[in-house]
């Protein structure tokens, strides 16, 4: 019998908590995609019960219901009838989603998402300045040669227009059209504006609407100055030309879009950044700038941030720094932040390292000594979150060993010309500081592995249940990868035997309902992150969990099939919602004997859930 479409949409209503507590609605291929007030309301067995929902899920803050295809379309009609919404998009709906965030967390995520694409080029300016100081060093004539100035400007590039890179950053993160936002970028360092470093010698002012005061302020009056060493007034100004060009797509006519929204976009956010928003951000960086300065250089605020950072680094709080060192650079070429990052990281390397050696177990050390050496060169996530944060004690070892290196970084002022590089790499951006910086790691690294090496025990932990986890947080061979879509990667969970998801013994997943993926016959009982991403969503059975990363792929992960059924037996969730994961992070661990014994299947199900979302996907074999 054919589903009744309107019954089946009322029922979905009726579950839902009433109307104000839905946001927005939308669907995709076979999916109703919802975004709730509060999720308490719903009554999900209720929903799971409705005839024509097949299942349903949580993913990056979305209730998503599976109708299938076909379906789905005429539902979505019928709902938007009983509730009295209106039609949204799939865009429509993720932002939905991402505005239910807490402010401070959108913000976070911001400027991550702007300062973190740009940072292979600040990285590559970094050490190619530090290796043309030092060869300038070691070899005096070079200093004076063609190429010390030819390398010496390929060096200085990324930070002499470091707005421009800003700029069409922001203006990708905020959605606007990136050559306008370059436009700006340029504009704002434009050669007819005096160069900000040179503005002691003063400039001009042009007063566009004559000399009519307000107060102490002339309408219309523009200082003639670049915006060289400064990176939030280019933020600000991007958001606002954004959101200026998105508003005239909507009113202008389509005949006349071409030409009227671009040159209207580009000569409002051009008056608007030099008339009042320049000013007062720049003022306001300045100020946060100076302030961030006089923490990192006293002793005491050093001390608290070299503590807290790598608590922020596990929150994923850390790509807020981006912005003070970035501006740091960019006003006086000197990033005294870094110092903090570097002893914070190495005395994470240190108390790792000092479980890799004190261990007894063999699967412990095979983890914690390659885990060390990752986090002297700088990524310390595989010795925070495969070893120091589980056992807790090394990681406090390392916060205090991170605060003591901290304070000698600040006493000596020691001084880095990139930001994103710290530990051992970062010797090639603090070449005028070698000495120091040595004793800085030194100082960090050691306290912290002494800390950690004479007060950590092998029964710390949490038995040796506690062990396996942090053993299998690193596989032993390159993970291969399951899922590229449209040239986003994604790779095995866990080891095992690779098959189609239309193999998978289960209707729910076969059929592609929930998604398109592969399911694996795992040789292990761990699932790891198969990329950098944010965990969406956990289930309270602990048995599967959502992750969303890079291009908005959104992959569920499920272990076993109708394993649901076990409510939790068997099953550890090792992360959180929210918890900013790298890939290969231990996510769930199960007990592959108990699923057998309980009778099902433990094949773990790796599916992208907006497969549709994408021209081009493999899968298995063809991934490769």
């Amino acid at each position: 019998m054919a589903l009744d479409y309107r019954k089946c949409a009322e029922e979905i209503f009726s579950h839902l908590g009433g109307r104000e507590n839905i946001i927005s609605a939308a669907h995709c291929a076979t999916r109703l995609r919802l975004v709730i007030a509060d999720n308490s309301k719903v009554d999900v067995k209720a929903l799971e019960n409705v005839e024509g929902v097949k299942g349903l899920f949580n993913s990056n803050g979305q209730l998503q219901l599976i109708i299938g295809t076909g379906t789905v379309n005429h539902v979505y009609e019928e709902f938007l009838s009983v509730t009295g919404m209106t039609a949204a998009t799939k865009d429509d709906v993720k932002a939905a989603a991402a505005a239910r965030q807490p402010l401070p967390q959108r913000m976070v995520k911001t400027l991550g998402d702007v300062f973190v694409p740009i940072l292979p080029a600040i990285v590559a300016s970094g050490l190619l300045m530090g290796l043309v100081e030092a060869l300038a060093k070691a070899n005096p004539a070079f200093a004076g040669s063609d190429w010390f100035a030819f390398l010496d400007m390929v060096a200085n590039t990324a930070f002499a227009y470091l707005p421009v890179i800003v700029a069409i950053s922001a203006a990708r993160v905020f959605g606007g059209n990136i050559f306008l936002g370059g436009v700006i970028g340029l504009l704002m360092i434009h050669s007819n504006l005096t160069n900000a470093w040179s503005a002691a010698d003063g400039y001009g002012v042009w007063y566009l609407f004559g000399h009519v005061q307000i107060g102490s302020y002339t309408l219309g009056q523009i200082n003639q100055l670049g915006y060289q060493g400064h990176v939030i007034p280019v933020i600000i100004a991007i958001w606002c030309m954004c959101k200026i060009e998105k508003w005239l797509h909507k009113v202008v006519p389509e005949v006349l879009d071409l030409f009227v929204v671009p040159i209207t976009t580009v000569f409002s956010t051009a008056l608007l950044t030099f008339m009042i928003l320049g000013p007062i951000f720049s003022s306001l960086e300045t100020a946060v700038l100076s302030g961030a300065k006089v923490l990192v250089q006293n002793p005491f605020g050093a001390l608290v941030m070299g503590a807290v950072y790598p608590v922020t680094v596990v929150m994923g709080l850390h790509h807020m720094y981006n912005v003070i060192e970035a501006g740091m650079l960019a006003e006086t070429g000197v990033n005294t932040w870094m110092p903090i990052a570097s002893a914070a990281n190495f005395a994470q390397f240190g108390a790792c390292l000092a479980v890799g050696i004190k261990t007894i177990s063999g699967k412990r050390k095979a983890v914690a000594i390659p885990s060390s050496l990752s986090a002297a060169l700088g990524i310390t996530e595989p010795a925070i979150f495969g070893v120091n944060l589980r056992l807790m004690k090394p990681f406090v070892c390392g916060m205090i060993g991170g605060a003591i290196g901290a304070v000698f970084g600040a006493i000596m002022k020691i001084g880095a010309n990139a930001y994103g590089v710290t530990g051992i790499p970062g010797y090639l951006t603090t070449t005028e500081n070698t000495v120091p910086y040595t004793f800085l790691l030194l100082i960090s690294g050691g306290i912290a592995f002494a800390l950690t090496f004479f007060s950590w025990k092998e029964d710390d932990i949490e038995g040796e249940k506690a062990a396996a986890p942090a053993a299998e947080a690193a596989p032993a061979e390159p993970a291969k990868k399951i899922i590229v879509a449209d040239g986003h990667e994604v790779f095995a969970t866990t080891k095992g035997k690779v098959i189609p998801y239309t193999e998978i013994a289960d209707e729910a997943f076969s059929s592609g309902a929930l998604g398109t993926g592969v399911g694996i016959e795992p040789e292990e009982g761990i699932v790891r992150a198969p990329y950098d991403g944010t965990i969406s969503s956990v289930v309270d059975t602990k048995h599967a969990v959502g992750i969303s990363g890079e291009a908005d792929m959104e992959l569920l992960i499920h272990v076993g099939v109708d394993t649901v059924k076990m409510n939790g037996d068997g099953f550890e969730a090792l992360v959180a919602e929210g918890d900013v994961v790298k890939k290969g992070t231990p996510l769930i661990r199960f007990d592959r004997a108990k699923i057998k014994n309980a009778g099902y299947r433990d094949t773990v199900v790796v599916l992208l859930t907006n497969s549709d979302d994408y021209n081009d996907v493999k899968f298995g074999a063809d991934a490769e």
